[in-house]
């Protein structure tokens, strides 16, 4: 896989135009609270009340941080749509739903705790935290494969939206692959990330660089 590089001191050419993303993790929903794992699974949960407030709150930043042409972009499921749609009417803008935004399969882990997962699948979880090649048990998806996943999509986004800023609504695992790939780290990195519901967290695209400009910023919900 062709990996974006990170930034160094001989950057892109200056006449690059730079493509901001600005990642948006969904509010939280009933299953954030108890560290439920939420992937594209049946229940699809929408915001809880928390979560709206949450959307609002990081729109009115949205409104502040956004300049020039904005594109708004979600994953395809309730939790992320309905925070996009608060975003996007705060900015004035559509909503374009990214089905490569979507959150990791976690099969039969799906609507359970980590406690639950470990006593019904302890070897299949144990498996898994070892090694980012192995996917949850009923699932077909490993971190390895959804790095390949957020890769090209960072990499189409960058191109199709040149100099402009795009803000990507989306889940907790795909916008740790997005930082991975921005710093061509390992997938197995996603384990020593910390990303907070209705966090931003941002990154520039200049050619074929990426900078981390910010991680998991909570400030707009305080």
């Amino acid at each position: 896989m062709s990996m974006m590089r990170p930034a160094s001191w001989s950057s892109a050419h200056q006449q690059d135009p730079t493509t901001d993303l600005l990642l948006l993790r969904h509010g939280e929903t009933p299953l954030t609270p108890e560290r439920r794992f939420s992937g594209t699974g049946s229940s699809d949960p929408g915001l809880s009340e928390v979560g709206l407030r949450q959307a609002q709150q990081a729109a009115r930043s949205a409104v502040v941080r956004l300049a020039g042409p904005t594109v708004v972009l979600t994953s395809p499921l309730r939790r992320c749509r309905e925070t996009a749609d608060v975003v996007a009417a705060a900015l004035g803008v559509t909503v374009e739903v990214l089905e490569d935004l979507r959150e990791m399969d976690f099969g039969e882990w799906e609507g359970h705790t980590f406690a639950e997962v470990r006593q019904r699948h302890p070897d299949d979880l144990a498996a898994w935290k070892r090694s980012a090649d192995v996917a949850p048990t009923g699932s077909r998806e490993s971190f390895t494969e959804l790095l390949h996943r957020v890769g090209d999509v960072a990499r189409n986004l960058s191109r199709a939206h040149p100099g402009a800023t795009v803000l990507a609504v989306t889940h907790v695992t795909p916008v740790k692959a997005f930082v991975a790939h921005a710093l061509d780290a390992p997938a197995t990195s996603f384990f020593a990330m910390e990303l907070s519901p209705a966090a931003l967290t941002r990154i520039s695209y200049t050619g074929e660089e990426a900078v981390l400009r910010s991680f998991n910023d909570t400030s707009h919900l305080r």
